[in-house]
């Protein structure tokens, strides 16, 4: 069973690392516990979304693109990516024109 905090944390770890900086440099700047973050990393630990925020800000890295990036990797695991399940990334432009409507 994959679980959404081991997720979170290789994600969190992978900006990290790619970034160069230390468990010490990323939770001083996101006013996070060293221990705590390193849990978070590690999948031991859930974080709340303000301590997500605070960690991605820190590592200068869009909330959105962590969550995009976790969500990415849950369904290649759960097989989603497969032709009959197919998740698109676009809004189809039937609904762009329609909310174009009703934004007037």
């Amino acid at each position: 069973m994959v679980l959404l905090r081991q997720e979170i944390g290789d994600v969190l770890r992978n900006h990290r690392l790619e970034q160069g900086q230390t468990l010490r440099q990323v939770a001083a700047k996101a006013s996070v516990a060293l221990g705590y973050l390193s849990e978070v990393e590690r999948g031991q630990k859930e974080a709340s979304s303000e301590i997500l925020a605070s960690v991605t800000e820190a590592l200068e890295v869009p909330l959105a693109q962590l969550l995009r990036e976790v969500s990415d990797r849950l369904a290649l695991v759960e097989g989603a990516y497969a032709e009959k399940t197919y998740i698109p990334d676009t809004v189809p432009d039937a609904f762009v024109t329609e909310a174009e409507l009703y934004s007037h």
